[in-house]
């Protein structure tokens, strides 16, 4: 197949993890344009809207970092959210990121015509593009309860991803609504300020105890004199989460399942109170819902001034939180700790493809993809993270790259002019959606409990077989299953 080359004009869509790894590799690649468009004023994804007390990741600092960009001086096991915005602010700010994004513009609509993608941001339109890389993430539309009353509280109230710092929570009386990994760091952290927490809990969680220890100055030092040895660090930890945690949950290591699971009940029976323990063992098998990891949790919720209510919520009113039992929970501050729409990527843009048809209509019953990376009827669009990719307790960023490798091929293409448009035939399309179902059906994720990997029409939206063979399928893409139009 021979072409000329050609330099590229190239849109990605966000100033988080995926989109700042994609101009770093982009510019080894080749002397193309590349243009970021940011909705926010700042780069950082998801730990610069998260800001919540007691945010922390719950993937190894060693793990959770560019591998083309490896930090010594993590302070802890687990890193506190601050310091990872700070360690993408910096990474983009040394890699020469920020002059090629656009902050403050959101992309409104993207339109494929006449062999190029037409962007429109909140600042007007961006003029045509050769290809598309979509760097948006998955959590980042704050998804509210469906709670009547919602309004009616005369408090204060906000999601956890839009958290209010001007609101003191000194002798407040708190309530949290939800239990998912945001909930179980928020509650130990608003603790001790707080005259009391009530934890409003529909669904009780798997929690794995890892404390978060400090790393010690003299390790720091170690990794600062010996790249090799924190380079090995990941290699280990690489294994351990994306690999073995990874095969354990896809059903393809029982004996590393067995251990976390039976790590997560000898945790459990740390709750002294038999009727609490009662309420906080889950009726599901671990797994199920994306594993919690917390040291913290299961103390606080013990304390006095901490309640765990079961009993459902039946609506909102000015006073508190009123409960399906009659009781009014009296509270001063609404802690909304609901999660995020996981299943609209790209819900606040109009993406048009050559058939004409809006994204939003293809998708309208399930998010369909070929290996979660591109989609039929969209020429030169590229995502990363997008539906079906690993998500869960696995380092994003590493997804990220490898899926970033996958892209960058089929941008080198059209980088070569062998190939104007690169499109997933339907064929191929359909096979690995079926497969992807038939995988699900009999996994652990379908096994009898509700979580965000559901979307509204019951599909699992995350990836069922191991790490390896995610890396394995990122490894090259397989040209037969393209149309190549040149």
């Amino acid at each position: 197949m021979a072409g000329t080359e050609r330099r590229l004009r190239i849109a990605v869509i966000g100033a988080g993890a995926g989109g700042i790894a994609t101009v770093i590799r982009l510019r080894e690649r080749g002397d193309h344009e590349v243009v970021v468009f940011e909705k926010a004023a700042e780069p950082g994804g998801t730990w610069r809207d998260n800001t919540y007390p007691g945010i922390t990741c719950d993937v190894p600092s060693h793990l959770y970092r560019f591998s083309f960009a490896p930090n010594p001086d993590w302070s802890h096991k687990y890193s506190p959210g601050p310091e990872i915005q700070a360690y993408m602010r910096q990474v983009a700010s040394d890699f020469g990121v920020d002059p090629v994004v656009r902050y403050n513009s959101e992309v409104v609509s993207a339109t494929w015509r006449e062999g190029g993608w037409e962007i429109v941001t909140t600042q007007g339109p961006e003029g045509r593009f050769d290809a598309v890389i979509t760097a948006v993430g998955i959590l980042h539309h704050p998804a509210l309860p469906d709670i009547e009353g919602l309004d009616d509280f005369a408090g204060d109230a906000f999601h956890t991803a839009r958290w209010d710092h001007s609101v003191s929570l000194q002798g407040k009386r708190i309530g949290v609504i939800g239990t998912g990994s945001t909930a179980i760091q928020v509650v130990p952290a608003i603790v001790d300020p707080a005259e009391k927490v009530s934890l409003f809990q529909r669904t009780a969680q798997w929690i794995m105890p890892e404390p978060n220890t400090p790393i010690p100055d003299e390790k720091r030092a170690a990794y600062r004199a010996d790249p090799g040895l924190l380079a090995g660090q990941y290699d280990h930890l690489a294994q351990a989460f994306n690999g073995a945690f990874c095969a354990a949950v896809a059903g393809e290591a029982p004996d590393v399942y067995e251990r976390m699971a039976q790590a997560c009940r000898d945790n459990l029976a740390t709750v002294a109170d038999p009727e609490l323990r009662a309420r906080l063992t889950p009726d599901y098998r671990m797994g199920c819902k994306r594993l919690i990891v917390s040291s913290l949790f299961y103390p606080a919720i013990q304390r006095p001034d901490a309640e765990l209510v079961t009993d459902s919520i039946t609506r909102i009113e000015a006073g508190g939180v009123r409960t399906a039992d009659g009781r009014l929970h009296p509270l001063d501050v609404l802690v909304l700790a609901t999660g995020f729409d996981a299943h609209h990527p790209f819900a606040d843009m109009r993406i048009t493809g050559r058939s004409g048809r809006p994204l939003s209509e293809t998708w309208a019953r399930g998010n369909v993809t070929y290996r979660g990376v591109t989609v039929p009827d969209l020429p030169n669009w590229f995502m990363l993270g997008g539906p079906n990719s690993p998500l869960g307790n696995f380092s994003f960023l590493m997804t990220a790259e490898r899926q970033l490798g996958y892209v960058l091929q089929l941008v080198d293409l059209l980088a070569a002019g062998k190939a104007q448009e690169i499109t997933p035939l339907e064929a191929p399309t359909e096979a690995w959606t079926q497969a992807l179902k038939d995988r699900l059906a009999g996994s652990i994720w379908a096994s009898g409990c509700r979580s965000w990997y559901f979307d509204p029409h019951g599909n699992v939206a995350t990836y069922p077989w191991s790490y390896e063979t995610f890396e394995a399928e990122m490894k090259a893409p397989i040209l037969e299953d393209y149309a190549l139009a040149t």
